[in-house]
């Protein structure tokens, strides 16, 4: 059995080859890979191979399916897609998935165009509640490229502490960026 989230507008499932048109258009936009690791420019092949690749790690149980030993799944990437188009508009997964200190890191991107209609609010939620109440985790992190303070207020709304700040972290478009640590846990996640 495959993972499926509802949520009141999304759907966070696990993708399909036929989800790759759909990623390539989201991920495209020079803005998505400013504070990810999407790569620029992004191709319909990088859509194409990704699909593969999280595929891959399902197979190799390293990945969210639900038919698997919950302790064996180490990374979780699962598209975010709109009820209203029926089309996945960006990603959010559980990653580095540390069962012996029951923690995770969360990361998700969105297609520019849905910004600020709290789509990834929800997302957010309910990639929360399966780590926190399906995988059994005790705390989920996020690491933040400063300055993007969009995902820092986010995540804060959500709940999450600032922990620090590591400077220079990451290289990315041949600008050093710091890294901004965040966190939640268990007990301060509030299921509605």
């Amino acid at each position: 059995m495959d993972i499926r989230i509802e949520g009141n507008t999304i759907i966070i499932r696990k993708l399909k080859r036929s989800d790759a048109q759909s990623i390539f258009q989201h991920a495209k936009h020079s803005d998505i890979a400013r504070y990810t690791m999407v790569p620029h420019p992004y191709k319909l092949k990088d859509a194409e191979d990704f699909i593969k690749i999280t595929h891959r790690k399902i197979c190799k149980k390293e990945s969210c399916e639900l038919g698997i030993e919950l302790k064996e799944i180490g990374h979780c990437e699962l598209g975010i897609e709109l009820k209203e188009i029926g089309q996945i508009i960006g990603m959010v997964g559980l990653m580095n998935i540390d069962y012996k200190n029951k923690n995770a890191e969360i990361g998700y991107w969105l297609g520019k165009e849905y910004w600020g209609k709290k789509i990834m609010k929800e997302a957010i939620f309910l990639i929360l509640g399966f780590g926190f109440k399906q995988l059994k985790l005790v705390r989920i992190y996020a690491r933040v490229m400063h300055p993007n303070i969009a995902s820092a207020g986010l995540l804060e709304k959500q709940g999450f502490k600032y922990e620090g700040r590591l400077r220079k972290a990451t290289l990315r478009e041949d600008k050093w960026m710091d890294e901004l640590r965040y966190s939640i846990l268990s007990n301060e996640f509030k299921f509605k």
